[in-house]
């Protein structure tokens, strides 16, 4: 019994799948249009993770091709506000049945990420991106730096869903273009 909990410990933490007891299933939007959805996001903030580490100012370009296939571009500056500027690009793909509310990313063959868009403004203002672990997630805006009002509205939002706010770190507003 010991050795079956230890492996399915360890299976739910490789997965990142959220096995801990108590936690909120994460859910996505009900829909998302991708064409709406391509375009230039400013990362408000976001939770530590090893792979933007030292970023500030971040940015996310979304480009829906022919085939569906959303052409993404992640930039940041490094070090500092004012730091040199760094990029990746890589592809997302639509999940079945999801109605684009689910992707997997992908910067790395074969590795390929859950982008699950969990939250969206109607106007596609502000969104928030995470996964079905809870160990990542961003909060995106059209806008670098947007008004308190809808900061407030996407941490409330964070509250009523069971995302610690206390985990973000925010961008800075005034960032080299």
């Amino acid at each position: 019994m010991r050795s079956q909990f230890t492996f399915l410990s360890i299976t739910c933490l490789m997965l990142g799948v959220g096995c801990q007891t108590g936690m909120e299933p994460v859910t996505t939007v009900n829909e998302v249009d991708l064409m709406r959805y391509s375009g230039r996001w400013y990362e408000i903030a976001r939770y530590p993770n090893r792979f933007q580490k030292n970023c500030f100012c971040s940015t996310a370009d979304y480009t829906l091709s022919a085939d569906g296939v959303v052409e993404v571009v992640n930039s940041c500056r490094k070090n500092a506000p004012n730091g040199p500027l760094r990029s990746i690009k890589g592809k997302a793909f639509t999940v079945e049945g999801w109605n684009n509310a689910r992707l997997k990313v992908q910067f790395f063959w074969p590795i390929k990420a859950p982008y699950w868009i969990v939250a969206l403004d109607n106007n596609y203002q502000w969104a928030v991106v995470s996964g079905p672990s809870r160990r990542y997630l961003w909060i995106l805006a059209r806008e670098q730096q947007p008004a308190d009002s809808t900061i407030r509205r996407v941490l409330d939002w964070m509250e009523q869903n069971s995302f610690p706010v206390d985990k973000l770190i925010f961008n800075p507003t005034s960032c080299a273009d």
